[in-house]
This record gives C-alpha cells, structure tokens and sequence, in this order.
C-alpha cells in the first residue's frame, strides 16, 4: 500500500496500522536515506495519531453502549419490583 493511496476520508484503522507496520520495515533498512527516513517518521506519528483518535473514539462508543445497557437493566429491575 502505497502512502499517497490514503486520504483522509478513506483511511481505515486497519489501512493506518498497515501503513505503520511498512514504515517500520522501511526504517529498518540500512540503506534508507536520512530525508526519506524523517518523511516516514513523519507520516508514522501522523498515522499514530490518527490510530490513537480511532481508538478513544472506540473506547468511548463502548462506553455508551454499556451505560445505557446497564441503564436499561436497572430500569426493569425496578419495574420488576
């Protein structure tokens, strides 16, 4: 997958993870050359930012589906009784 492949509004979390996963293999090589190294250092914390977005996005849409959950149980445990 090539960077310039992903914009914004197309990038999945599993797109990022596996353009962070090339640029560590790129980073890897010996022979990268210093610029090209800070362009994919660059483009990795711009991706991890993104990953780390995603995530707390995630984390928080989990969130509310198990309050409301739990919500809702304590409701009928009161109409219950």
């Amino acid at each position: 997958m090539k960077d310039k492949e992903l914009t914004d509004h197309d990038l999945t979390f599993e797109k990022a993870i596996e353009a962070l996963e090339e640029i560590v293999e790129k980073m890897e090589m010996e022979d990268i050359s210093l610029e090209e190294s800070i362009r994919l250092f660059e483009r990795g914390v711009r991706l991890t930012r993104y990953c780390s977005e995603k995530l707390d996005e995630a984390e928080g849409k989990i969130t509310m589906i198990l309050e409301r959950n739990t919500h809702n149980e304590k409701k009928t445990t009161f109409d219950i009784d």
